[in-house]
């Protein structure tokens, strides 16, 4: 059997193959990407007891600076996760890390102790993230998939590829989306945030997040298709 490049197997069963590859990155999307070179660590600080916690905020409403390091260095890690979901881009992520710490330290009159500090934590990260890519967008197009990038998916077995660089393709792919769109599909499906908690971190209400997921895969399955058809041509 002839072995052809990739480039010609497209041209010659195209439909087909970009099929299995559109069905496989929604499935990546779902299933939640292990991403080897995601910011190791999920911690929430659910080690730390409760009472302690609430002293360390109501002592760092008083100004004790070490109070709050404390926090920054129970929560630090867990915060670092969900911004990598944001940007891939190390000293933006970074930069993303320490908006969230010092918006937190500005809003912690608003802590009312109900929920822990992790998932307020939680809230103030996303909320960052999604202010970020909307900055983003007003400031720069976004670049459609290349023939390079839709290469690196092999395309009898894509469920092979390395971790790492699946997590890298689907974060582009989903950087092609609106704003609003990939934060519902990356707290959904990459988080891992069901219906409530996406609903709690975006403040939107539950039926909204539903309607909006849907919308949101929608695009992305058109996206895709549309992205392999134009690579065709």
């Amino acid at each position: 059997m002839i072995a052809y490049p990739s480039h010609m197997v497209l041209s010659i069963l195209p439909g087909r193959i970009i099929t299995h590859r559109a069905e496989w990155l929604l499935a990546e999307l779902v299933r939640g990407l292990a991403d080897s070179a995601c910011v190791a660590g999920d911690s929430t600080g659910a080690n730390t007891p409760v009472a302690v916690e609430l002293e360390d905020v109501r002592r760092s409403r008083q100004g004790d600076s070490d109070a709050y390091r404390r926090l920054i260095e129970q929560h630090q890690e867990h915060v670092s996760r969900i911004l990598w979901r944001f940007s891939r881009d190390r000293l933006v992520h970074e930069e993303l890390v320490q908006d969230v710490f010092v918006e937190a330290y500005l809003s912690l009159r608003s802590y009312s102790g109900k929920a822990p500090f992790g998932h307020w934590l939680s809230r103030i990260a996303s909320r960052v993230g999604y202010r970020y890519w909307k900055q983003a967008a007003r400031r720069r197009k976004v670049e459609r998939f290349t023939l390079e990038q839709w290469d690196q998916v092999p395309d009898e077995s894509p469920e092979q590829m390395d971790p790492s660089q699946a997590a890298a393709l689907v974060h582009c792919l989903l950087a092609q989306l609106r704003p609003r769109d990939r934060l519902v599909l990356t707290l959904r499906y990459l988080e891992g945030c069901d219906v409530a908690e996406t609903a709690r971190r975006t403040g939107w209400t539950k039926g909204m997040v539903k309607v909006q997921t849907r919308r949101a895969r929608k695009k992305l399955e058109k996206l895709v298709t549309r992205a392999g058809r134009e690579i065709v041509r």
